[in-house]
């Protein structure tokens, strides 16, 4: 990682910041993103900081040209919705939850890959959900079609600039012990947070994507806990069988 420059967006807080830190102890040269610089100033003092919104096409266009050349996007900005299911959600909280988790990637990707083009290679991570490959209900739909989205998106990237030598990597993790759980309508006892995916734990996977070489593209990969809560109750009733 020692030389390149990766700018890492939703870095102030959970996944992002476990990922911008482990990079910068790789030795790579970090430029982090969110809405706020106060939480991304405490994440890594020294790095790059473009405070902005994610889902403003033109102030990411702008950030993206500030910025400059760039080795690896890592896309991991995005949210959910405490009032977040069919009979709850307001058109104005849905199309907020499609701008967080999609638009905000879909805006990015396209700011950096022209410069990644020109280059002849490039890795952008996609920081996506168990949610964009199964439809469980707790998601939410707003985030379950985002995040089905960005998966898409990436395998798109995928298929139309292989030839450029630009990889994408959609990274689906499960549950994942971060303050976005603080939104889940059922609080969450703290020992099943403990048995949950941890944000070192992903950092370490965007970490191990980030350093294969340009020959290799993986091109999703899925990250559960193993005691997996998706599964409790019918493996519990398996195992209950004679």
């Amino acid at each position: 990682m020692k030389g390149k420059r990766i700018w890492v967006t939703g870095a102030g807080s959970g996944i992002g910041r476990a990922v911008a830190r482990a990079l910068a102890a790789e030795g790579a040269s970090l430029i982090l993103s969110g809405r706020r610089e106060a939480p991304l100033r405490e994440t890594l003092p020294d790095a790059q900081i473009e405070a902005l919104d994610l889902t403003d096409a033109a102030a990411v266009q702008a950030a993206a040209d500030r910025i400059g050349p760039i080795d690896i996007l890592v896309n991991n900005a995005g949210g959910n919705l405490l009032r977040r299911h069919w009979h709850q959600l307001t058109a104005e909280a849905a199309q907020g939850m499609l701008a967080q988790n999609l638009s905000a990637p879909f805006l990015t990707s396209l700011a950096v890959l022209p410069g990644m083009r020109a280059r002849g290679g490039g890795l952008i991570v996609q920081i996506a959900s168990m949610a964009g490959k199964h439809t469980h209900p707790v998601a939410g739909p707003a985030y379950i079609a985002a995040k089905h989205g960005l998966v898409a998106l990436s395998a798109s990237i995928n298929n139309e600039n292989g030839i450029h030598g630009i990889r994408s990597t959609a990274i689906c993790p499960g549950e994942v012990n971060t303050p976005i759980l603080d939104l889940r309508p059922q609080k969450i006892a703290a020992d099943e947070l403990a048995r949950m995916l941890q944000p070192e734990d992903l950092a370490a996977a965007v970490l191990f994507v980030c350093q294969q070489p340009p020959r290799v593209c993986i091109n999703e990969m899925l990250v559960t806990p193993t005691r997996n809560r998706a599964n409790l109750d019918l493996a519990s009733a398996i195992a209950a069988l004679p």
